[in-house]
Order: structure tokens, then C-alpha cells, then sequence
């Protein structure tokens, strides 16, 4: 019975999904990498313990919401039974739809979260609405640090959090001075992220050593004798 009820759920949604995706033009494939092509290309997604996670938090809302409802329409019913009779379709309504919407939401959501890889750097894309595009190049990464709470835990993922240097307004540190200017890109929902983070700091590792700031530079014909004397040159030009 419940395999049945998925299925059917899963037939509904894709329905919907395919409606939507040619009304609001969204891709169904990943953002194109940025850049040039190369072998360390990489497109992703969240994990589905992400979708299993969005479900829970959604379920547990919905309990908390429909129990609310039902008590009000109940507590009619009993002070005025033919009022509350009345209103037993309306109610209904209220529960549902807003339920039905919801769920859909939640699957357009991970649907529509991409992440891409390229040896210098990350593109993230979701939302269906407005879909919402970040480009961070490796060479402007401060920061890598993995978080995930106990529910994220549970489902067996975390987030990764990319800190980039510039832009946005200056954030503040406990102690109340104003520290640096960063952008965040964050890649939530993933099973893999102690791999994503290790991958994101290699590739800024060689993104800085080899100088490389700009996509449309290839590395490939970069020697360290290039390498220093561009160094030598940014040293001089710091020192005039």
C-alpha cells in the first residue's frame, strides 16, 4: 500500500515538475562549468538523505500545523455542531492544500541545487522561481569548514561552507570589531562532504601556487620560472 501510495505520489510530482520546468524555463541539467573544459570537470547534487531530511522537518511542521487546525475546527464543531459542520470542507482545505503545495516544494528544491567543480572553480545553482547562480574562483577562498547538527546527522549528511575574500558587507566578530569582508557559498546536503571539503582545498592549493586567479589563463603552459617572476613583479609593484 505505501509503495503505492510513492508511486503514485512520485507520478504526480513529476507531472507537476515537468509543468513548472516549462513554465519558469528551469534547466533540468546542471549549470554549464565556468571557464574552460577540462578533465576535473564534476557535477553533483545533494545527497537524497538531504530530500529524506527536507521531508522529515516538513512532516514534523506539518503534524504541528494539522493538529492546530483540527483543534479549532473541532473546538467549533463542539460549541456549534452545524457550524462546525459548515466549515469541516473548509478546514480540510486549509490543511491540505498548503500540504500539497509544500511537499512539491520540497522536491523542487532539491531537484533544482546543482553544484559544479572545475580545477579553479565552483558554481552553485538553485531555486526555481529565481534561480540563484554563485561562481567562486579558488583563488579567492579564506575558508573551508564542514557543520552539521544532529537531525543532519541523523540522515548522514553536512554542509560545507565556503568563505571567499570581498564584496558584501563586513560582518562582525563577538567581540563587537568589524572583521573582514567575505562571501559565503554553501554546499548543503551532501554524504560526501569531508571529500568536497579535501577536493575544494587541494584545488586552492594549486590554484595559488600556480598564480592562477583569472579562468581564462590555462595552466598548462606555466612553468615555475613564470611563476617567480610573476612574483617578483607583484613584489615590486607592492613595494612602489
Amino acid at each position: 500500500m505505501n509503495r503505492r501510495v510513492e508511486e503514485a505520489t512520485a507520478w504526480v510530482y513529476h507531472g507537476i515538475w515537468g509543468v513548472l520546468t516549462g513554465w519558469f524555463r528551469v534547466p533540468s541539467g546542471p549549470p554549464a562549468p565556468p571557464g574552460r573544459l577540462d578533465e576535473e570537470n564534476r557535477s553533483f547534487r545533494p545527497s537524497y538523505g538531504f530530500l529524506r531530511y527536507l521531508k522529515f522537518k516538513f512532516w514534523l511542521a506539518l503534524v504541528v500545523v494539522d493538529l492546530a487546525i483540527f483543534g479549532a475546527w473541532f473546538g467549533f464543531f463542539v460549541s456549534r455542531p452545524k457550524l462546525g459542520l459548515w466549515l469541516a470542507p473548509l478546514a480540510f482545505i486549509i490543511a491540505t492544500v498548503p500540504d500539497v503545495i509544500a511537499y512539491v516544494a520540497i522536491h523542487l528544491r532539491y531537484d533544482t541545487t546543482w553544484y559544479v567543480f572545475t580545477g579553479r572553480s565552483l558554481r552553485i545553482r538553485r531555486g526555481i522561481w529565481i534561480i540563484h547562480e554563485t561562481t567562486i574562483t579558488f583563488e579567492n577562498v579564506q575558508n573551508v569548514f564542514v557543520n552539521s547538527g544532529p537531525l543532519e546527522r541523523y540522515f548522514g549528511i553536512a554542509n560545507v561552507t565556503v568563505d571567499t575574500a570581498g564584496g558584501g558587507q563586513p560582518h562582525r566578530e563577538k567581540s563587537g570589531h568589524q572583521a573582514a569582508n567575505y562571501h559565503q557559498g554553501l554546499i548543503e546536503g551532501i554524504g560526501n562532504a569531508n571529500e568536497i571539503r579535501t577536493q575544494i582545498l587541494t584545488r586552492v592549493r594549486r590554484s595559488r601556487a600556480a598564480g592562477l586567479g583569472d579562468e581564462g589563463v590555462p595552466s598548462a603552459g606555466w612553468s615555475q620560472a613564470h611563476v617567480s617572476l610573476l612574483r617578483e613583479i607583484r613584489d615590486l609593484i607592492a613595494g612602489i
